[in-house]
């Protein structure tokens, strides 16, 4: 009786990838070939089981019934041979890649400031650093670890809270001079600039501050937190800015606060990833190093504030 045919492990990884970011295009990446090549293998593959491991709509993939239980069964096995060669391979051989997805102004002011300090202690990792809408509460599919804000503790990931969303009132240092505050009702100008997706930011931190605004008053709004900070720096007015965020900002002097009372909001930023990849060692290490070095840091801006 002859044997059958035994299925490439190159199918099955390049399966495993394809189901763990939820995304062809993702895959290929991964392994440096073509969506087409990871199509071809994935249709290779059905075509060998017998059965359908994807649905596709569009440009979008998802896995059917048979498609994730052959994933919880299978990855944890060619994990596990990764591990193995890992551990025999040297240089460019051992590298490993690993896709972390953070809101852009959280990624520009934060998160790429401090990645120095990971890749100088990893150089066998490769990070790619994917940025998205700042408004949205999502972790994306092909994603590995995600930093992002959420309204609540984001359902069906696994998730590690960082630390809440703190609002403190800016502006540039000639806009504090003239600032003028009587009976705790500002009494000069203040435009106030305004983060889209924050629209009642200042109206709520005007009540917990116990200080009125003056009315009626000018405001400009902006879609990005990047140009929000911009027009603050710039003098057109008083913004909310993100901490731990902006902390930069206020160390090199371009920003100051215009009040000691900040809005703590419900929102907060969460690490996330997907239940069965982090366990694989460069997301492990990433996880670790987010957890240890963002906590710290959080902890002495807390304690300067």
């Amino acid at each position: 009786m002859s044997k059958p045919a035994r299925t490439p492990l190159r199918g099955l990884r390049t399966f495993c990838l394809a189901a763990r970011y939820a995304s062809f295009r993702a895959a290929a990446e991964a392994l440096f070939v073509t969506p087409s090549a990871v199509s071809h293998q994935i249709k290779t593959l059905e075509s060998q089981l017998g059965i359908a491991l994807f649905r596709r709509r569009g440009g979008e993939v998802s896995l059917t019934e048979a498609g994730q239980s052959l994933f919880d069964e299978l990855a944890p096995l060619i994990d596990a041979v990764d591990d193995v060669v890992s551990r025999y391979e040297t240089g460019a051989a051992a590298q490993e890649t690993v896709r972390v997805s953070v809101q852009p102004f959280f990624a520009s002011e934060y998160f790429v400031p401090r990645l120095k300090d990971f890749t100088a202690q990893h150089p066998e990792i490769d990070i790619r650093v994917g940025t998205s809408d700042e408004a949205s509460e999502k972790h994306p599919a092909d994603a590995d670890l995600s930093v992002r804000l959420f309204s609540t503790a984001p359902v069906g990931f696994e998730h590690e809270r960082l630390f809440p969303l703190r609002l403190v009132p800016a502006g540039s240092p000639e806009f504090k001079a003239s600032l003028k505050v009587s009976k705790r009702r500002i009494s000069s100008d203040f435009p106030l600039i305004v983060h889209e997706t924050l629209s009642k930011a200042w109206p709520q931190w005007s009540e917990s501050a116990n200080i009125a605004l003056p009315a009626p008053r000018q405001s400009m709004q902006f879609d990005s937190m990047i140009a929000v900070v911009r027009a603050a720096q710039r003098g057109l007015g008083a913004a909310l800015v993100p901490m731990p965020m902006g902390e930069l900002w206020f160390e090199e002097g371009s920003l100051v606060r215009l009040f000691r009372e900040e809005l703590l909001m419900r929102s907060a930023y969460y690490l996330v990833w997907k239940s069965g990849t982090g366990d694989r060692r460069g997301v492990r290490l990433l996880r670790e190093w987010i957890l240890e070095s963002f906590r710290e840091a959080v902890e002495k801006n807390s304690t300067r504030g």
